[in-house]
């Protein structure tokens, strides 16, 4: 490792995380998904030597969800061991079955899935769950009672921080200020939740950015798409951590680069 990744704190939650983290939607789920290229779900030895590469270069953070599949279930068993040096980041209110994707937001399926996740990730907390939003963000929010069974959930220390991966501006308002966190998308291609950005920066809430590369499908005429990417995201600084999901171990060392890389040149702006 010749530059490793410094973390910073997620918002106000005293949890630390590496600025890129590791989306494992492609260890569990090769269906339904929206990927420019298509991909074989790795096989276990294959999917530790990826874990084991991203921790060694500085990643500490691991995002999951129910809805990806076995991943949950690959990952209690692929971590075993080393619980200790990692912040996962899991989902509720999606399911994904029989190739598509249901939702319920109650109380009783809240618990339900946080106990659940708990057990597929052979562990007895779980650093931060974000809701995954069916795109009516504002109901969700607003209406639903999955943020009350989530506060109910962290103060019995099932879950340290939670929070919402929304697909609104308006959404990601309202999360940022009911929850520790939200899950956003920004990208070169998409910069319409540039004020929830900025909310979160300005009230010191948890910010990951999700579709960095706008799912794979990032064309730069002349310039590299990763590096224009994380220098983007990375200049601003209400953005705690980008989630990049490859199994690919050459992009995701050259992806860590490009973030080293692109907050050096933040720093040195400042």
């Amino acid at each position: 490792m010749s530059e490793a990744l410094i973390t910073r704190p997620f918002g106000n939650t005293g949890i630390d995380v590496s600025p890129i983290g590791l989306g494992t939607v492609k260890l569990g789920r090769d269906q339904g998904v929206k990927y420019p290229n298509d991909f074989t779900i790795p096989d276990d030895k294959a999917a530790i030597r990826l874990i084991d590469l991203a921790r060694d270069l500085g990643i500490n953070l691991i995002d999951t969800a129910p809805a990806y599949g076995i991943s949950e279930q690959r990952l209690g068993s692929l971590l075993k061991g080393q619980r200790q040096n990692w912040v996962i980041c899991s989902k509720v209110g999606e399911e994904f079955e029989n190739g598509k994707s249901c939702f319920d937001f109650s109380a009783k399926h809240t618990r339900f899935s946080i106990e659940r996740s708990l057990k597929r990730l052979n562990t007895d907390f779980i650093d931060m769950v974000l809701v995954h939003s069916d795109g009516n963000d504002l109901n969700v929010i607003e209406q639903q009672e999955v943020l009350e069974e989530l506060q109910r959930c962290k103060q019995q220390g099932l879950i340290r921080a939670y929070g919402v991966s929304t697909k609104t501006v308006a959404g990601g308002l309202a999360a940022a200020q009911k929850t520790d966190a939200v899950m956003a998308t920004f990208n070169l291609d998409y910069k319409d939740e540039q004020p929830v950005i900025d909310f979160c920066e300005q009230n010191n809430k948890g910010l990951l950015i999700k579709k960095a590369f706008a799912s794979g499908h990032i064309c730069l005429a002349g310039e590299d798409p990763i590096q224009a990417s994380m220098d983007f995201i990375f200049s601003h600084a209400g953005v705690s951590s980008a989630i990049v999901g490859t199994i690919n171990p050459k992009h995701l060392t050259a992806n860590v680069a490009a973030v080293v890389k692109a907050i050096a040149k933040n720093t040195a702006a400042i």
